[in-house]
């Protein structure tokens, strides 16, 4: 069983940014890929970013890409979102996901039925 809390979530204007972090319990965090992911009220969960067990390779929705950065420390147990240039449309519910078996394609990082474990949540607001 894996526990994931997410933390780091709050309230700030358009621009700001915010660092989001989620925390797993157990101790093969470093083979798990993690990703993150958000649901926005009345919307799908979508994809935002994910990264591979080593760190070594990470992915992005085309609506983050070059605002958020996804990150791991293992010794941790821990991986981040760090936002940058918050838009409004960013205000979401944020979730970060654990897969225990390494993906065997990239594309697979992209859909929650990858992953196998799941955190509470953590909201985000942006006011304009």
């Amino acid at each position: 069983q894996v526990q994931l809390v997410e933390s780091g979530g709050g309230l700030v204007q358009a621009g700001g940014s915010l660092r989001l972090s989620c925390a797993a319990s157990g101790r093969t965090f470093s083979t798990y890929d993690m990703g993150w992911f958000r649901q926005a009220p009345g919307k799908e969960r979508e994809f935002v970013a994910a990264i591979s067990w080593r760190g070594g390779s990470t992915y992005y929705a085309d609506s983050v890409k070059g605002r958020f950065t996804i990150s791991r420390d293992n010794a941790k147990n821990t991986v981040y979102l760090q936002m940058n240039s918050l838009k409004p449309e960013d205000t979401a519910v944020y979730y970060c996901a654990a897969a225990l078996r390494h993906m065997s394609y990239s594309e697979s990082y992209y859909y929650g039925l990858s992953y196998d474990y799941w955190g509470q949540g953590t909201q985000v607001t942006i006011s304009s």
